[in-house]
């Protein structure tokens, strides 16, 4: 099955991930413009009122570029959006991205056809993500038109699924379009993703170290000092299972290895009456979630450096594989 046209426009085969408090237009802008997807979730935006700044801001600017480098346009760009019946500006959130027709939505906790029927309207296409094999049949039972198959290792909500078992069960029966996320943060890794049946690599936590990212200088340093060995799998904060940096939890007072379990029911995405986090959200708001794949993530650099760099280790990945007698044998590389 072919991609979906406004898919095709993607130059590099890599999305990167909405960031909880971290995306915001600058990074989003500067993602697009280094040819990959960049998305934010539409809850950053704090009050409500400011995602419609946003969205002008990143059309707009986007629009100059695409008109400035008519060889060179930028990938299109995607808004998050949590769908749990917790977020009470869900309704607000859709009806700001109907009048800027965002081109890709990314839906999360909870498939709802009412909300891809509202994105397909003004011509968009809905990624959901999934973290197993039946959520992912209900997505696109629901009309989702693509897949983020969220395997172990990958940084906030996160599952528990080898990414081989994941991706392989999915394409047992689905054909559409499909994004791999867990631990990618180098361009091996990247081609790894798409060697499986992954049509995307989706990136998020080798973006919190970058300059354009909206994370504190002590979080991005944390990324660059770190690697799997400091990420603990927990849903304390949320409610939900994801994955954080332990130095932050420590930080907090806390014992990242003996954290207590959460009730999923009292997950909560809505705000105070004046549209900002809740308190208990702002207590966690410095309990740092991240992946595993950080520890190739080495210096904070500017997002097209970081994009430059994935690009070049893929080519060479790919270069290395083409050197290799076995695949030689197979004649898979042409």
């Amino acid at each position: 099955m072919s991609l979906p046209q406004v898919l095709q426009r993607v130059p590099l085969p890599i999305i990167g991930a909405p960031l909880f408090i971290i995306s915001h237009p600058r990074l989003v802008i500067e993602q697009c413009k280094a040819g990959i997807v960049g998305a934010m979730p539409a809850l950053n935006a704090r009050p409500a009122s400011q995602l419609d700044d946003w969205l002008a801001e990143i059309t707009e600017t986007l629009a100059a570029w695409d008109r400035d480098h008519p060889d060179q346009p930028a990938a299109p760009f995607a808004v998050n959006q949590i769908v749990h019946r917790s977020n009470d500006r869900l309704e607000q959130d859709m009806a700001v991205c109907a009048r800027y027709k965002v081109p890709i939505v990314i839906t999360s906790l909870g498939a709802r056809t009412d909300i891809n029927d509202a994105v397909h309207r003004w011509g968009g296409i809905v990624l959901h993500d999934i973290i197993n094999n039946g959520f992912a049949h209900k997505a696109i039972d629901k009309g989702a038109d693509g897949l983020i198959a969220v395997a172990a290792g990958a940084g906030g909500h996160a599952g528990v699924k080898s990414p081989f078992a994941l991706v392989q069960e999915i394409r047992e029966w689905f054909g559409g379009p499909l994004a791999l996320s867990g631990a990618i943060a180098t361009g091996d890794a990247v081609l790894a993703a798409l060697a499986m049946g992954a049509d995307f690599a989706y990136i998020g936590s080798a973006f919190i170290a970058t300059v354009e990212a909206r994370a504190s200088d002590a979080y991005k340093q944390c990324i660059v000092d770190s690697n799997s060995d400091d990420i603990v799998y927990s849903s304390l904060f949320t409610g939900v299972h994801g994955n954080y940096l332990k130095p932050s939890i420590r930080a907090a007072g806390m014992d990242p290895d003996h954290l207590p379990e959460s009730d999923p029911s009292k997950m909560d995405f809505g705000g105070g009456p004046d549209g900002e986090p809740s308190a208990k959200k702002k207590a966690w708001k410095d309990i740092w979630g991240c992946g595993q794949g950080i520890g190739a993530v080495k210096a904070v650099v500017p997002v097209a450096e970081r994009v430059s760099q994935l690009r070049a280790e893929m080519a060479t990945a790919c270069r290395r594989l083409a050197a290799m007698d076995s695949l030689a044998r197979l004649n898979c590389l042409g």
